[in-house]
């Protein structure tokens, strides 16, 4: 733990001393406060829930969260720093982690950063704190499932630009496989258990299943499994790149 805690701490002051973390943070919330009370007519809606807040979630992490990921492995071989970290006290695992727990930190505490939102709709109304709460727990676990594919495409390319849009490639085929264009189209040849194979693996469905207030065991699993996988390849790619 003392290894992952000196990475966790290196890698989260490099993001507070450049402006990587300040532009980040402003702008998730600034879009988040648009997408919530103008494309989501909050106001309108007169409801006393945050649905029309996380119901863009997903498509906000998209693209944030490739761009927080980019620089977490490509600048360490671009600059050739990576050679360096990989000779201290510490394995490949621990440097992992501690980079991604950094890089999901800075996520955690842009979330926390709209709770004047959810103040504002307890001032408004009477809401279920119980499912907004739920809501959180489900955005942060569907941030870090996002991040750990940034991760994984970040240490397969020293190019930012290139690992940003391959994750954000990546990310958006996860989002995009719970949609029902995408499952009428296996659904028009494929047998039931793929359409449903298909469906599980949407980061859509599980997350708006949390959304909803109910925060169910296979829910979680899915997330923590997701982070899990794209984690340990990003040990094997760092592993096959070693040196190169």
């Amino acid at each position: 733990m003392r290894a992952i805690r000196a990475i966790f701490k290196r890698e989260l002051g490099g993001y507070f001393a450049t402006p990587i973390a300040y532009v980040f943070l402003t702008i998730f919330v600034l879009l988040c406060g648009v997408f919530t009370f103008y494309l989501g007519r909050f106001i309108e809606l007169g409801q006393a829930d945050l649905q029309s807040f996380f119901l863009f979630h997903p498509w906000l992490y998209l693209f944030l969260i490739p761009a927080l990921a980019m620089r977490l492995w490509a600048e360490e071989r671009r600059g050739g720093t990576i050679e360096l970290l990989l000779t201290l006290p510490v394995t490949m695992t621990q440097a992992v982690l501690g980079k991604f727990f950094a890089a999901w930190a800075v996520a955690v505490v842009a979330l926390a950063l709209t709770a004047p939102i959810w103040l504002t709709v307890n001032y408004l109304g009477d809401p279920d704190n119980g499912v907004i709460l739920a809501a959180y727990i489900g955005s942060a676990l569907m941030a870090g499932a996002f991040l750990a594919i940034g991760t994984c495409f970040s240490a397969l390319c020293k190019n930012q630009v290139i690992a940003f849009v391959l994750s954000a490639a990546a990310c958006l085929a996860f989002v995009l496989s719970g949609y029902p264009l995408v499952l009428e189209f296996f659904g028009a040849w494929a047998p039931a258990v793929v359409v449903e194979a298909v469906s599980s693996l949407s980061f859509l469905t599980h997350f708006n299943a949390i959304a909803r207030g109910v925060i169910d065991l296979r829910d979680v699993v899915y997330f923590v499994s997701m982070i899990a996988f794209w984690l340990y390849a990003t040990a094997l790619v760092i592993d096959l790149k070693k040196g190169r």
